[in-house]
């Protein structure tokens, strides 16, 4: 199936494109959406532009579409590009949704609006599971913005591994923490992946922290690709 893949720069969506190119799909563009409002209810913001980097990486060309995040508005936005791709001879979209029904129903809608199938391959998987299942893959994960105590701004920049994973795990049990953020806890970047031609080395970053909401973000102001063979 001819698809084209809604990608935030995050490993969501980035492992929902991966998991069906094993499949067989063929993915042959990238959309990403640029919100003005950081609070976003369906798109990652923290650094979106950088979508553009991880084109390169995949080899395959990106579209961005801009919208005013407004709640329900921005289904309007995203409906026109639906129709878009449509009309480009695209038969589906691929999609990270893992548990946020609201979401989910609002893609699963404008796919079928515009003629498109709604493919979500992470759809309720285990979470726990899922994120293992990502380091295992070889993606490398960084962790940009989190918006959720007891999440704080050491998390800011970190890499997800194991012991990371164990800690969210925890913080579920504990505090409802969702262990792949779907509930908008945090958000992630990916730096490396087994599509990646190269790896993506954060090189200058600054964190954003807001101690009255106790949330935060990295924006990250420089990267350079590497060789995938360098230590």
């Amino acid at each position: 199936m001819k698809l084209a893949a809604l990608l935030s720069g995050g490993k969501d969506s980035m492992y929902a494109m991966y998991q069906l190119r094993k499949q067989g799909h063929d993915i042959v563009q990238i959309v990403s959406m640029l919100s003005e409002n950081p609070e976003s209810y369906m798109f990652h913001v923290p650094n979106v532009h950088l979508v553009a980097e991880q084109a390169k990486l995949l080899g395959l060309p990106v579209t961005f579409a801009g919208t005013k995040g407004e709640k329900e508005l921005e289904l309007e936005d995203l409906k026109r590009v639906f129709q878009r791709l449509k009309e480009q001879g695209i038969e589906g979209v691929v999609t990270g949704a893992v548990a946020s029904r609201y979401q989910k129903q609002r893609i699963d809608k404008l796919c079928k609006e515009a003629g498109l199938e709604s493919l979500a391959p992470l759809w309720f998987q285990a979470p726990k599971e899922l994120l293992i299942n990502m380091i295992k893959d070889g993606f490398e994960i960084m962790i940009v913005a989190v918006g959720a105590p007891p999440l704080d701004e050491s998390w800011l920049g970190r890499i997800v591994d194991y012991k990371c994973v164990g800690e969210l795990v925890k913080l579920n049990m504990q505090y409802g923490i969702h262990v792949t953020f779907e509930g908008g806890e945090a958000e992630s970047f990916v730096l490396n992946c087994p599509m990646f031609s190269k790896r993506i080395i954060v090189e200058d970053s600054e964190k954003e922290w807001d101690q009255k909401t106790r949330s935060g973000v990295l924006l990250i102001k420089k990267i350079r690709f590497e060789d995938k063979g360098r230590l």
